[in-house]
């Protein structure tokens, strides 16, 4: 048995892909920085809280210092703290949307504690503060432990303006090059994409633009980072969009519906399983 795993072990060591970093720790932050900038009923226990945040500072460090010079790692992480109250401003403000514009929900606490979107959202704004700070690797694992857990796939250099609305979210995809103005919705299985994909389009902007008040609905896929979709517009389900947009504009499928009566109708063939 001795033998054969060692024989194992060799075959695995032939493609050595370097994973130095702990992907588990860096969940970890997402969960304590979310719980943090959203206490609901500790807020009082400042020594529990700064013993997260302590930890959480500390995870950081040691991981981008594995990645980047230590110096740089203090520099970065610094940084982040001194973000974390904008970063708790912008969600408040989305939490205040999605609040605003979902009959559903009943208070700011239910859209925290139990809204898809927001949580994506969240996960998204901590990662695009270390995306914007030039730290490779750990955005998208924040991002991707969002993806993971909610089925929403928002890249972390992707631009997101305030006051975001994402409703239910399941099925979205959101760019790495997507700008996106404020007062923006957008609703489930939507697309802001790229036209086509190769290696060389790396540093090219390939997703579109969304200006402020727009609002996308259901199942519309977006494409082209030369695409601006003009302020105030509505994008309706199911849109297939591969240009430009005037601001005020209402672009919608339509679709030759057939209803017929079942009543009196013989099935010309019924399955039976």
């Amino acid at each position: 048995m001795k033998k054969k795993i060692n024989e194992i072990i060799d075959r695995l060591e032939l493609y050595p892909i370097c994973l130095p970093i702990n992907k588990k720790e860096l969940e970890h932050v997402i969960k304590v920085l979310f719980s943090r900038m959203f206490p609901v009923c500790d807020r009082k226990n400042r020594h529990k809280i700064a013993q997260e945040l302590k930890t959480v500072y500390k995870i950081l460090l040691d991981n981008i210092s594995i990645i980047m010079n230590s110096i740089a790692a203090e520099s970065i992480v610094n940084n982040f703290f001194n973000k974390i109250p904008l970063i708790q401003e912008k969600l408040y403000k989305d939490a205040q949307a999605f609040y605003e514009n979902d009959p559903a929900a009943d208070s700011l606490e239910e859209v925290v504690l139990a809204y898809p979107g927001f949580f994506a959202l969240a996960a998204y704004r901590i990662a695009h503060e270390f995306h914007r700070l030039e730290v490779p690797i750990i955005p998208r694992i924040f991002s991707e432990y969002a993806h993971a857990k909610v089925g929403i796939d928002i890249h972390p250099g992707a631009q997101i303006g305030e006051s975001f609305f994402l409703d239910h979210g399941t099925g979205t995809v959101i760019g790495e090059t997507t700008i996106i103005g404020n007062h923006v919705k957008i609703y489930q299985g939507v697309t802001l994409g790229a036209l086509y994909v190769t290696k060389n389009l790396s540093k090219v902007k390939r997703h579109p633009t969304v200006e402020n008040n727009v609002v996308i609905y259901a199942g519309a896929t977006i494409l082209g980072g030369d695409t601006v979709i003009g302020h105030d517009s509505i994008i309706g389900g199911n849109v297939w969009l591969t240009k430009s947009i005037l601001p005020y504009t209402l672009v919608y499928y339509s679709s030759d519906m057939k209803i017929k009566t079942v009543k009196n109708f013989k099935e010309p063939i019924n399955y039976v399983i």
